[in-house]
């Protein structure tokens, strides 16, 4: 959950129960639309989760709650998201998920061992001595009657409450086929006097096999949730990751405590082998902790008083004392694990056609259903015609079922936005998966992006003592937490061979130009001379450093308006940049250096790694005004940078794509956040986006073409033409591996690594 401003309104996801297919999903959308207050609403089949965004003082979650209960849907209770902690989501989603499944398997082996006998006796034609008798009909009718009104129980109900809602749905279609097919057969044995010839020793047809629709639907449902139990492996992976349990430390004294009854300010213990129970700062102890599961890191890292733990992360070898900063859905991983629902709850600009179709195809369905009923009435208005009649419209109601045209969508990018999450590859939503599947060119950030971010000194130009210069700068870039002033810093002071203290008073930091404080001012050439600092003396310095990679910062006097020299450092691209280039050109792909460092270091960097086309000395707000260059050019544009300093055009940009570990997902805004190897996940992630959308297109494809090619077969057009025709029963089979079929070319994303070519 995340609370916006009030414009914004507030943002809240309900755990919706009994939704079976698109139907629902638009029927609570409309439904929670028509409240007051509510600015948003958006419904997911596959995670079963409506998020809603609303005006708290218009509404409430009471309101929200009721308007999806009046719909004809149930509401699970949560627990409030401020104390609610990751293992607390876990329990819940495995209890949902475990009463589900153990109802659907229980409804299902009832359903499969009435519907095989009856499938037997109704498909025998003769072949079993007595199964078109009196007793092998009435026979039928108990092996029928129960599984329609027991395990077919759930389909009538749904049924019955979208009817009194004035809608339909899948389960009006099931319901009725079901119920045609039972009340015709059930007529046709009990009171065979009602039809015409019965006289005359003919009996009327019955076809109770055709209610074993109910059998093969609820196969289908105790897959669906097998699969969708699948989709949430990647979440279910990280919560899994917690403790349940913590030691708590007070006044000395350890104590057994509940995850869940953490709060910040709480001092724990954590002992080797033991996963850390929430974030916070090592007060004693120093250890090397796995940090696998949020930074890709195979190596631990080494930890000691003041550096910071994880929850999650597992601890090696020494205990550590840690003070608790964040608990429950503040933690790193609890804001990763709630990124991930939350683009698997979201949908894909592509998947607005098979809204539009769903969204009239039940309607239609129906009426096609009652139209081939006529006609084949029509055609042979006697009792076998009929019954022929009554086939035909039973079959075009369960084939019809648009199961497999609402999963196509969520289903892919419930297992693509999970398998990113594996991958170290955290993609916020399904439309964010579209958009980077489009990308033409991609914008890269140099400083912690195509280079380490960790620069060193190289290079001081004094125009007097060395020394002095060096102390004045160091007073100043300590005061600032950009890493080439910690690089200065750390390089100075091993030259000076002592610790110099932070300048006093006022520090001003001015984004792509320079520092300045205690009237030293540090920066680009542009940035003295704002000051009436004039750098020229040491510009050919500056500019043959720069061709050599170096990046160099002017040092000059304010108040004096002197130039007192300048400082280099160098940061060097990651081992891995050109191979990366070299994978993004492969895909197709346009590439550009945009950064605010000097012209000549930027060329310097892009010729290494074989950039041709270089923006450089661009501030942050500069850097959007590119952005906005390149689409207005027509192209799909994907900007990559630290998600700090690069927020303008991260923002600017069709997709902005982050580099950072765990910390950087809770407050990033970027649409994509790479969580491990750094820029070495880009391609990885375009390559994902495009198998995402191509596995949707797929899924649309066939669902489409199942439901073009299967009514006219089911509504018996091909009849006259070449004698086919589709009995009920085999369009209940048909319909349910339709949807399997859908959910299982959505699985095959659980298997992608490697980068997709274009």
């Amino acid at each position: 959950m995340s609370t916006n401003s009030q414009t914004q309104g507030q943002e809240e996801v309900l755990q919706v129960m009994g939704m079976t297919c698109a139907a629902c999903v638009r029927r609570i959308e409309g439904a929670l639309s028509k409240v007051t207050g509510v600015q948003a609403a958006s419904v997911n089949l596959i995670t079963e989760k409506a998020t809603v965004r609303f005006d708290r003082s218009l509404t409430s979650m009471a309101a929200l709650e009721q308007a999806i209960v009046k719909a004809g849907y149930g509401v699970a209770p949560q627990a409030p998201a401020e104390k609610e902690v990751p293992a607390n989501q876990l329990s819940q989603l495995e209890a949902t998920e475990r009463t589900e499944h153990e109802q659907l398997k229980r409804d299902t082996i009832v359903a499969a061992l009435l519907a095989v006998p009856l499938l037997v006796l109704g498909m025998s034609h003769g072949a079993i001595p007595g199964a078109d008798g009196p007793v092998g009909r009435v026979v039928q009718l108990l092996l029928a009657t129960p599984l329609v009104f027991g395990p077919g129980r759930r389909f009538l109900a749904l049924a019955w409450k979208v009817t009194l809602h004035g809608a339909a749905d899948m389960n009006t279609l099931v319901a009725l086929g079901a119920l045609s097919a039972w009340g015709w057969s059930t007529v046709a044995v009990l009171l065979p006097q009602l039809f015409p010839h019965a006289e005359h020793g003919h009996r009327p047809h019955i076809f109770f096999e055709a209610v074993v629709v109910i059998a093969f639907v609820l196969a289908g449902k105790m897959l669906e949730a097998r699969a969708r139990r699948r989709l949430s492996d990647a979440v279910r992976g990280l919560l899994s990751r917690l403790p349940p349990e913590a030691t708590r430390l007070v006044d000395g004294i350890e104590s057994k405590v509940k995850v869940s009854s953490l709060q910040a300010g709480d001092v724990v213990l954590v002992r080797p082998g033991e996963s850390v129970p929430a974030d916070g700062d090592v007060l004693q102890g120093s250890s090397a902790v796995d940090e696998a599961m949020l930074t890709g890191e195979g190596l631990p890292v080494e930890k000691r008083p003041g550096d910071q733990v994880f929850g999650g992360t597992v601890n090696a070898h020494g205990a550590l004392t840690v003070k608790l900063i964040r608990t429950g859905a503040h933690t790193a991983l609890s804001r990763i694990v709630q990124a991930v629902e939350s683009a698997q709850g979201s949908r894909a600009p592509i998947s607005r056609l098979a809204d539009r179709v769903s969204a009239i195809f039940v309607p239609v369905v129906l009426g096609i259903a009652l139209v081939t009923f006529g006609v084949w009435w029509a055609l042979d208005p006697t009792a076998a015609g009929l019954a022929t009649a009554m086939q035909h419209l039973v079959a075009v109601l369960v084939i019809a079922c648009p199961c497999a045209l609402g999963l196509a969508t969520p289903a892919a990018v419930a297992v693509g936005t999970g398998r990113g999450a594996e991958l170290g590859v955290l993609v916020k939503g399904g439309e964010v998966l579209e958009s980077l599947s489009r990308v033409q060119t991609v914008l890269l950030d140099k400083t912690g992006t195509v280079t380490s971010g960790k620069p060193t000194l190289t290079d001081v130009v004094a125009l007097g003592d060395e020394a002095a210069l060096l102390r004045r700068v160091v007073a100043v870039e300590k005061l600032s937490e950009h890493p080439v002033a910690k690089a200065v810093v750390e390089g100075a002071e091993a030259r000076l061979k002592e610790r110099v203290p932070a300048a006093q008073g006022d520090f001003f930091n001015e984004p792509g130009a320079g520092v300045e404080a205690a009237g030293i001012r540090i920066g680009t050439r542009g940035w003295l001379e704002l000051a009436g600092i004039d750098p020229t003396p040491l510009e050919a310095q500056a500019e043959e450093l720069a061709s050599r990679g170096r990046t160099p910062s002017f040092v000059g006097d304010v108040p004096s308006r002197t130039l007192l020299g300048l400082v280099a450092v160098m940061d060097s691209p990651v081992p891995e940049a050109r191979a990366v280039i070299d994978a993004l050109k492969t895909l197709g792909l346009e590439v550009a250096l945009v950064t605010g460092d000097r012209r000549r270091t930027a060329q310097a960097v892009a010729k290494e790694l074989g950039i041709s086309r270089v923006e450089a000395e661009v501030k942050p707000e500069g850097k959007a005004a590119v952005v906005a260059k390149v689409k207005a050019q027509g192209r799909v544009v994907a900007m990559v940078g630290d998600g700090i300093n690069d927020a303008p055009a991260l923002a600017a940009s069709d997709v902005g794509i982050a580099i950072g570990t765990g910390t950087d997902v809770a407050a990033a805004t970027a649409d994509v956040v790479l969580l491990r190897g750094g820029i070495s996940a880009l391609p990885r992630a375009i390559g994902l986006a495009r198998a995402t959308l191509r596995n949707i297109r797929q899924n649309l494809f066939w669902a489409f073409v199942y439901n073009v090619a299967g009514i006219p077969l089911a509504a018996g057009a091909l009849v006259p033409l070449f004698g086919l025709e589709l009995s009920p029963v085999f369009a209940s089979a048909a319909m349910s591996l339709s949807s399997l079929s859908v959910l299982t070319n959505a699985l095959r994303l659980r298997r992608f690594a490697a980068v997709q070519s274009k």
